[in-house]
């Protein structure tokens, strides 16, 4: 006999509370080193003002599936930056300077992942990692 569906939302409920706290973690200190302004923050993280100032202050919280899958991109994008460009400098300014890919048509990475879209965060990464050789 199957297991009721409902214990499957509580592992899911409980997966994404095990993860919350170390990707919104991990996030901050991603955000700090791209000197990102809280609105940006808040973009990316596809978060309300107010839930955005809780996470920042309690770096805790349920986060929603969107949000880790958004957090996800950023941690592979800031992964695949640092792979591609060994200096942090480099690495971390990155997203801010213009490109001439196609993707980004002379704006910047950043202008891009700002468009409050996840699917724009994926497209970056999936950039990112076909240049180092990964998977496109």
């Amino acid at each position: 006999m199957a297991e009721p569906a409902i214990s499957t939302s509580i592992q899911a409920d409980t997966d994404r509370k095990a993860l919350s706290g170390p990707a919104l973690r991990t996030f901050f200190n991603i955000a700090d080193a791209w000197h990102l302004t809280p609105d940006e923050q808040r973009t990316l993280l596809g978060a309300e003002r107010s839930t955005y100032y809780k996470w920042k202050r309690e770096r805790d919280g349920l986060l929603s599936k969107d949000t880790l899958e958004r957090i996800s991109y950023i941690l592979g994008i800031y992964k695949a930056l640092h792979i591609l460009l060994p200096k942090a400098e480099a690495a971390d300014t990155w997203i801010r300077r213009p490109n001439n890919a196609p993707l980004l048509g002379g704006k910047s990475a950043l202008d891009r992942m700002l468009s409050g879209r996840v699917s724009d965060l994926y497209v970056v990464r999936q950039y990112l990692d076909a240049q180092r050789g990964g998977w496109a």
